[in-house]
């Protein structure tokens, strides 16, 4: 699977057809921030959202969860909020989870070993971009 640091239209339209449920790495319950407010977008358009978030219970009507590890539902995507060094455990958390097609590192987040790790692991992998302002792009012009 490639590294989209340009990704298409078409390959993007098919990446979020794609996709059903979305952990949100680092998903506030500040909805000022960029986390929530993105987080809500994809909730309306109908994807599941999992918050994994140090702190809380539930965000967006979702159990929270601490880390990737703890979840216990099938993940389609990973989108990550956090610090470009935190992929690489990020990926390491991914790895043991066959299900996980996407590696989404938000806009002004890029890690290129985190990246390649994922990429060598078959993941669809896109850097420095965000899933709201992509997905609005394609789907509401």
């Amino acid at each position: 699977m490639p590294i989209l640091h340009e990704p298409t239209t078409q390959t993007l339209r098919e990446l979020f057809a794609s996709i059903q449920t979305i952990a949100i790495v680092g998903l506030s319950p500040d909805t000022s921030k960029p986390s929530h407010r993105v987080a809500a977008y994809l909730q309306k358009e109908g994807f599941r959202i999992i918050p994994i978030y140090p702190k809380e219970e539930v965000i967006l009507g979702e159990k929270v969860y601490r880390s990737l590890t703890e979840v216990d539902i099938p993940i389609d995507m990973v989108d990550m909020f956090r610090k470009p060094e935190v992929a690489d455990a990020l990926v390491e958390q991914i790895k043991d989870r066959k299900e996980v097609k996407c590696l989404w590192l938000q806009l002004g987040i890029s890690n290129d070993s985190a990246a390649q790790k994922a990429s060598q692991m078959g993941l669809t992998v896109v850097q420095d971009r965000c899933t709201k302002i992509e997905h609005q792009r394609i789907f509401h012009p």
